[in-house]
C-alpha cells in the first residue's frame, strides 16, 4: 500500500517505513542569515515546518517521531535567542495542542527539562497528560537534551541501584541501560534525518542510534518539504539492514575458501 496523503513517483510500500524516525532540525540561522534576515526569524520558521512534517509522519505511518529542539550546548548560545526558542516551543504547544488531539497523536519529552523554566515545565507536562490517551503518533520532543548527559544519569540511576542493594554489578546489560535512558519504552530510531548539509550526530541518541540508518540532507531545516522528506523515506527503504550480521545474499558464498 504507497504512501497516503501525498503522490510519489514511486510509492512505498507500508512495510518499508520505519518505524521511528529522528531529526535534527538544524539550519534555522544560516539559512535566515543567507536571507539577510537575524537568526531569530529562522526559528520562527522552522517551527512552522515541524507542523508538516509531524501531520504528515501521522499521516504515513511512523509510529515515533523525535525532533531534537534544543540540546545541552544550545544553553550557551546568546540569551535572546535562546529566550525565542524557549518562546516557540510554548507557542506552538499551546497553539497545536488541540490539533495534535484532533490528529490522535501522543506527545513525550526527553532531556533534562529542570533546566527549563517552571512554567515551561507545566506547559510540557501538561501537554503530555493531555494527549496520553492518543494512539497515534508518537511526538518525542528532546529540549535540554544531550546523549552523554543521559547516558550519564542513566548510569548514575544504576548505581543508586547497586548501593542500594537492588542489582548487581553482573546484572546490567544492555536492555537493563536502555530500561533507565529517557526513551525507554520506545524503539531505537530506524532513520536518522539531519539537515543543512552538517553530517555529524551532535550528541543526539548516541545510545539508541547504534544501528539507525543516517539520511544527511543539504537542505536548511525551513526548506525541509514533505518533498524532501518523502525523498528520505525512499532512500531509507532501498537499504538493508544488517545489526552487524551477514547479508542474505551473500549466505551462499560463506564456504568459499580460494586463495585470495
Amino acid at each position: 500500500m504507497p504512501l497516503p496523503g501525498f503522490s510519489l513517483p514511486y510509492p512505498l510500500p507500508r512495510e518499508a517505513m520505519p518505524r521511528h524516525v529522528a531529526m535534527i532540525m538544524d539550519g534555522n540561522g544560516r539559512w535566515a542569515k543567507q536571507k539577510g534576515r537575524p537568526r531569530v526569524y529562522g526559528h520562527k520558521c522552522g517551527a512552522e515546518r515541524v507542523r508538516e512534517i509531524v501531520e504528515q509522519s501521522g499521516q504515513w505511518g511512523i509510529e515515533v517521531l523525535t525532533l531534537y529542539a534544543f540540546s545541552d550546548e544550545n544553553w550557551g548560545r546568546p540569551t535572546e535567542e535562546v529566550s525565542v526558542i524557549m518562546k516557540l516551543i510554548e507557542h506552538y504547544l499551546g497553539k497545536e495542542r488541540e490539533e495534535l488531539n484532533r490528529k490522535n497523536v501522543r506527545f513525550q519529552i526527553i532531556g533534562d527539562i529542570a533546566r527549563l523554566s517552571p512554567a515551561l515545565q507545566r506547559l510540557l507536562e501538561e501537554t503530555k497528560r493531555f494527549l496520553a490517551g492518543n494512539t497515534g503518533l508518537i511526538l518525542n520532543v528532546a529540549i535540554s537534551y544531550g546523549g552523554r548527559a543521559e547516558i550519564t544519569r542513566a548510569t548514575q540511576a544504576l548505581a543508586h541501584k547497586i548501593a542500594r542493594g537492588e542489582i548487581k554489578p553482573e546484572d546490567i546489560t544492555s536492555d537493563l541501560i536502555s530500561q533507565h535512558l529517557d526513551t525507554a519504552g520506545l524503539p531505537d530510531p530506524d532513520l536518522v534525518i539531519r539537515t543543512s548539509g552538517e553530517m555529524r550526530i551532535s550528541n543526539f541518541l548516541l545510545w539508541q542510534s547504534a544501528y539507525s540508518e543516517f539520511h544527511f540532507s543539504s537542505v536548511m531545516w525551513p526548506e525541509f518539504t514533505r518533498e524532501e522528506f518523502a525523498s528520505a523515506l525512499r532512500h531509507y527503504s532501498s537499504r538493508e539492514r544488517r545489526f552487524g550480521l551477514v547479508s542474505n545474499h551473500d549466505n551462499g558464498r560463506l564456504q568459499d575458501m580460494s586463495p585470495c
